[in-house]
């Protein structure tokens, strides 16, 4: 198994750049915005809410964007973590959900696809392309 210092980057110390504070207001403007249309469509009471949020956050965004640093540090601090949190799990759910039923239905048909299997009477294991690749000269200098 590869050890963690034989990856091309580092994954433990790699921190994703954290975007500008214009971004991150215009964003949560932008999502401000769409629940004040959601909540003038549905007819609640929330919405005027909803639009002072965004109308801030857009003019903070625009005028002042340094006053949003410590609200996009800690967001760009929970993304991480969610990141830590979510990516196992659908790992794992792929995992389970796609590789192993393939691999369990795959030993019920009893199918190798990789040809793992020793076969003590074969002479190679060698498989013959036909019709043949390009020729072997050609291979001289791949890089």
């Amino acid at each position: 198994m590869a050890k963690s210092h034989d990856f091309h980057e580092r994954l433990t110390t790699h921190e994703p750049a954290r975007g500008s504070d214009r971004n991150f207001g215009l964003v949560f403007a932008g999502f401000f915005c769409v629940l004040t249309v959601l909540g003038l469509w549905q007819g609640t009471d929330t919405w005027p809410y909803w639009a002072v949020l965004a109308a801030l956050f857009a003019v903070v965004a625009l005028l002042a964007p340094q006053r949003l640093t410590p609200l996009n540090k800690l967001w760009h601090r929970f993304g991480l973590l969610l990141g830590r949190v979510v990516t196992p799990v659908t790992m794992l759910a792929v995992f389970l959900l796609a590789v192993t039923p393939t691999a369990l239905i795959l030993r019920l048909m009893r199918k190798d696809l990789l040809r793992l299997k020793w076969d003590g009477n074969a002479r190679s294991y060698w498989i013959e392309r036909n019709p043949p690749g390009p020729a072997p000269d050609t291979m001289k200098f791949q890089f």
